[in-house]
């Protein structure tokens, strides 16, 4: 398959800038597996899951990866946390290859090396220097800067396991309420992390879709958990996964495309599968998604579920109707 294939044309003034100020009063597009849309509100989706489902939510945590700081001759830095190397040593992000000292605050600053590592030194907690000085990490085409008000709603209200540069951005829609609601129908609602890692944005660089390579990102699964999706599998009953980060860490674990580092109680391990059309699921029958960017390793994945055909004709209609695009914008459940 060729990665022009999977392109369409997104204008700039449908890519969501802020979101939703009510988190589930976003718009949802409803995906049947023949290809029939229905336009709903995500409030709506309880009506789309019945007793005896499974819903599976990543619980991960974005934290305020992106530092901005001073370099030691003046002029301005930004830095982007990518992968810790130990707490004081993390893999790095930033333009150009500086190699210097980087000062962000009078107490925490940085010795960088060639613009991809960084040394840190503060005094106390590193995260809580983190959470002081830095800004989330929000996608580069989200055009403005981030805010405090970007630390809490770039954030899903079950957000507990801190390691994503990235939101999980399908579960911003839930609120605790709506969570109650499914749960109250018979719902299983179960959580299983996943940290988004730089790979799942990375733009794809070969022509042929076959060829390009995810980078591996790290993933929990409760042991028992992987029994439970077979038992309600052969119950005949859905697994429905809330984004494409729950669904790699998943369908990772299940194909056998991961590396497990230990199996106490947790799975522990990373996976760098690469999910696309042709992808036989393992674990899921529904998606929870959100609209994503043209050629993008995400809107391949979500393709992989409903048809790139389907998929592709949703994503005009939502454009016809104005849906809001991307990690601010609108959400879709393919079923």
């Amino acid at each position: 398959m060729k990665v022009t294939d999977f392109d369409y044309i997104l204008p700039e003034d449908r890519i969501s800038e802020r979101p939703w100020e009510e988190r589930t009063g976003s718009r949802l597009l409803v995906l049947h597996r023949d290809g029939m849309v229905e336009h709903r509100i995500f409030s709506d989706l309880p009506a789309y899951l019945g007793q005896g489902d499974m819903l599976i939510l990543n619980n991960s945590k974005v934290f305020p990866a992106r530092l901005k700081g001073r370099k030691k001759g003046g002029g301005q830095i930004e830095i982007l946390l990518v992968k810790k190397i130990r707490d004081d040593v993390w893999e790095v992000l930033s333009r150009g290859s500086y190699t210097g000292r980087v000062t962000i605050a009078d107490d925490f600053f940085s010795d960088l090396y060639q613009g991809r590592t960084a040394h840190f030194h503060f005094q106390g907690d590193f995260m809580e220097n983190i959470w002081k000085h830095g800004l989330m990490p929000l996608p580069p085409y989200i055009k403005r800067l981030p805010d405090e008000y970007d630390k809490g709603q770039y954030q899903t209200v079950y957000a507990c396991e801190e390691g994503s540069i990235a939101a999980p951005t399908a579960g911003l829609h839930f609120t605790d309420a709506l969570l109650r609601e499914i749960s109250l129908k018979g719902v299983a609602v179960k959580e299983i992390t996943l940290h988004v890692g730089i790979g799942t944005f990375k733009p794809i660089r070969t022509d042929i879709l076959e060829e390009h390579h995810m980078d591996a990102e790290h993933f929990e699964i409760d042991a028992g958990l992987v029994q439970e999706i077979g038992e309600t599998k052969a119950s005949g009953k859905r697994v429905v996964t809330v984004g494409t980060t729950s669904t790699r860490a998943l369908e990772g674990y299940l194909s056998g495309k991961c590396r497990i580092v230990s199996r106490n109680g947790k799975v522990q391990g990373t996976t760098d599968i690469f999910i696309y059309p042709g992808h036989e699921f393992k674990a899921i029958d529904s998606l929870v998604t959100n609209f994503h960017l043209p050629r993008s390793t995400p809107l391949m994945l979500a393709a992989a579920k409903s048809g790139w055909k389907n998929m592709l004709n949703a994503y005009k209609e939502a454009l016809a109707k104005e849906y809001r695009f991307l990690s601010y914008g609108d959400a879709m459940l393919i079923l």
